[in-house]
């Protein structure tokens, strides 16, 4: 374990000591939210995200260990083990060198090596790879290995087999392997050709040639979906003349020796028929896997942002989910996110009912005071969109376009029939859109994460790693935010730390039948949920209806005599929460000195840092520290565009090679990377997150092809 916590230091440039109680709290069932957020002395105060990536490298790592015990198990039963290569198996630094050293002694299928080995001809291959000076000629000494009864008609047959035994003993050669992959990664390059005449969207890659190197992972995937759609042929190639070189350092000792010509022609055929194929595979695989992991990360960093939008609150708000032939579908939510009413109407083709469309609007908006419309992104947008912008001309509502990924699968489910078993699939999209803008965190936990299209080939990603990936960016969101005890959704409460699905019924459950919770401890009541779990959920949940206010804080509860002890310090108590007089409690606590208080409380400065920031603003949202989401009254066409023109926007998705904006026009706006920013930049996530506002010069318009470029660079 030492080796581990050693290595875990190392690359993450934390204390051994740090790294160690992390495994040590993630070994017995602590939460990553619970230990970022309540554990920050003994973590050197490690985020969430860290915590995760230290969480997964220790999951490889202990596979590694795992694996490195059962391949030298292996070998030592075969009696094949000596000392060195035991040595290498423990110093390998990934699986792939473990497989690599193991791949001489891996039981294998049937081979042309182990059947040349069934006919006996090892011998003669041992004789061959000696490379003797004076060995005299090979077909010569072959003769001895003649056996027809084992399939050996002659002496071609049996130098055959030889070499076949030796061409696969080199492809075993964990060095020649590890040499072969550096030159590949180093020097080869990727090559695709289109395999059909047709034009698609892979046309870019029809004639494409870059390194292995420099390839980045969008290109990696777009190639492997064009592969597989049959539209490329894709393949790596390598100066074969280098390869062979190396292939000949391991191999070739003696260019006099009558087995040199043999030995020089099986090397070629190693390369060729075992080594490439293989070794081109691998790279391959490492490319994607690469990509999937810098995919993944784009879309929960995009996910992570789009739920932690700012929350337009207590506004009563027209939710319009967009369609042509079907109509638009209205619902009307009060500020709470309840139902007031809903509607069907027919401003965009093929129904073009206009006048009537907007009567109807109008008297929804004149009957439920209704202050601001929520657009969905989807099909017929811009011109719903239009259509909005010309209804509430002259009047005090505002309107704004939100994301609609997701809402259609959310209104297909069985948590919205069960929400709204009298509203049909397309009205159910029309309230998530309206409640998406007054709480998009709230709204988007009832969606599958993988259904907020937020990133790019999501759907090529490896499903369990996606998952785990989004899941952890939605539990992150909600108990960075915290949760009403009172209000929650099932949905909601199951992200919360250490609350399981069939615990969140229990709450909601409870909640239903003994009516609303009056205090934290009450939770110790609820089935299911013992003292462990209570001790990872409880400083993420709020009681408003507290007589306690540090029970409507992210006041864990541990630390509630700390917290008292805080205020009693500083001349306070828990009725000066949510008063102007807990206002000055940092300058106080200053004052007396952070240290002072920290030893008279026993508790850490972080903590104590954490817990003066809870009584100045008890369960304080971080979002709305954010800017809010633009609010329009009007619309613009591209036609109204001007190169040079200068506008406010909002962030839609950001991927690998840039980001694109919604301007207020039809088609979103893109900023690639090189106008991001006026220094290198790696990704465009290092600058830019889903949700951002941001200005934007536009730079070109290209009308035909509905594109529009972007610049942030003033």
């Amino acid at each position: 374990m030492q080796e581990i916590i050693n290595i875990l230091s190392k690359e993450f440039d934390r204390k051994p000591k740090h790294i160690e109680n992390v495994i040590e709290m993630l070994d017995k069932g602590d939460t990553v939210p619970f230990i970022a957020r309540y554990r920050k002395e003994l973590t050197g105060s490690m985020d969430d995200q860290l915590l995760r990536e230290v969480a997964q490298r220790l999951g490889y790592l202990r596979n590694l260990k795992e694996r490195k015990e059962e391949v030298i198990s292996s070998i030592k039963k075969l009696d094949k083990l000596t000392k060195e290569l035991e040595e290498e198996i423990n110093n390998a630094n990934t699986l792939s060198e473990v497989e690599d050293l193991y791949r001489p002694y891996k039981p294998k299928r049937k081979t042309r090596a182990s059947i040349a080995k069934e006919k006996g001809l090892e011998p003669l291959s041992d004789i061959i790879l000696s490379q003797e000076a004076d060995l005299e000629d090979i077909k010569i000494i072959a003769k001895d290995y003649v056996n027809e009864e084992k399939g050996v008609n002659n002496e071609d047959e049996a130098i055959k087999g030889a070499l076949d035994i030796i061409a696969e003993n080199i492809s075993d050669n964990a060095n020649i392997r590890k040499e072969l992959k550096k030159l590949i990664r180093n020097k080869g390059k990727i090559i695709s050709k289109n395999t059909k005449d047709e034009d698609s969207v892979y046309q870019t890659y029809y004639d494409f040639s870059e390194s292995v190197k420099r390839l980045q992972g969008h290109k990696v995937l777009a190639l492997n979906r064009g592969e597989k759609e049959g539209f490329l042929k894709v393949t790596i190639e390598i100066n074969k003349d280098e390869a062979l070189n190396i292939i000949h350092k391991y191999v070739i000792k003696n260019t006099k020796s009558s087995a040199y010509k043999y030995l020089e022609e099986t090397c070629v055929d190693a390369f060729d028929r075992l080594i490439f194929p293989s070794i081109e595979r691998e790279i391959r695989n490492d490319l994607t896997e690469s990509a999937n992991e810098s995919a993944i990360k784009t879309f929960a960093t995009n996910l992570k942002q789009l739920l932690m939008q700012p929350p337009v609150k207590n506004k009563v708000t027209l939710g319009l989910d967009p369609a042509y032939r079907t109509g638009c579908k209205i619902a009307v939510v009060d500020g709470t996110g309840k139902v007031l009413d809903t509607t069907v109407i027919y401003p965009t083709p093929p129904h073009n009912k206009i006048e009537e469309s907007e009567k109807i609007i109008k008297d929804l908006i004149s009957k439920h005071n209704v202050e601001v419309i929520s657009i969905g992104n989807g099909t017929a947008s811009r011109e719903s969109e239009k259509f909005v912008a010309d209804t509430i001309k002259g009047t005090k509502v505002q309107y704004v376009v939100v994301s609609e990924a997701g809402a259609s699968v959310y209104s297909a489910s069985k948590l919205a029939a069960k929400e709204f078993p009298d509203y049909d699939v397309a009205l159910r999209s029309a309230v998530s859109i309206a409640r998406r803008l007054q709480d998009p965190l709230a709204e988007l936990v009832k969606i599958d994460p993988k259904s907020i299209g937020v990133g790019q080939y999501q759907h090529d990603m490896p499903k369990a790693k996606l998952n785990e990936a989004l899941t952890g960016v939605v539990e992150s969101a909600v108990n960075s935010v915290g949760v009403d005890l009172n209000t929650a959704s099932v949905s909601l409460l199951e992200y919360v730390a250490g609350v399981s699905s069939a615990v969140a019924k229990n709450i909601v459950a409870y909640r239903e039948e003994n009516g609303m919770y009056t205090k934290r401890s009450e939770l110790l009541k609820v089935p299911k949920l013992g003292k462990k779990s209570y001790e990872q959920c409880a400083g993420f949940l709020r009681v408003a209806e507290s007589s306690n206010p540090l029970d409507n804080s992210g006041v864990h509860p541990e630390s509630y005599k700390a917290a008292k002890k805080v205020l009693e310090l500083t001349g306070h108590t828990l009725k000066d929460i949510n008063t102007e007089n807990i206002k000055s409690i940092t300058e106080e606590a200053e004052k007396i000195g952070l240290d002072n208080i920290s030893n008279e409380c026993e508790i850490g400065i972080p903590t104590l840092k954490d817990i003066l920031k809870e009584l100045i603003k008890p369960g304080r949202d971080p979002r709305d520290e954010l800017p809010k989401p633009i609010l329009r009254s009007d619309v613009m066409e591209m036609e109204d565009l001007i190169v040079g023109m200068k506008l406010m926007g909002t962030v839609r998705n950001v991927v690998d090679f840039g980001a694109f904006v919604d301007i207020g026009v039809h088609q979103d706006g893109l900023v690639h990377i090189s106008q991001i920013s006026n220094s290198f930049i790696k990704h465009p996530s290092d600058k830019l997150k889903t949700g951002d506002i941001v200005e934007v010069t536009v730079t070109d318009v290209d009308k035909n092809k509905g594109r529009i470029s972007l610049s942030m660079i003033m």
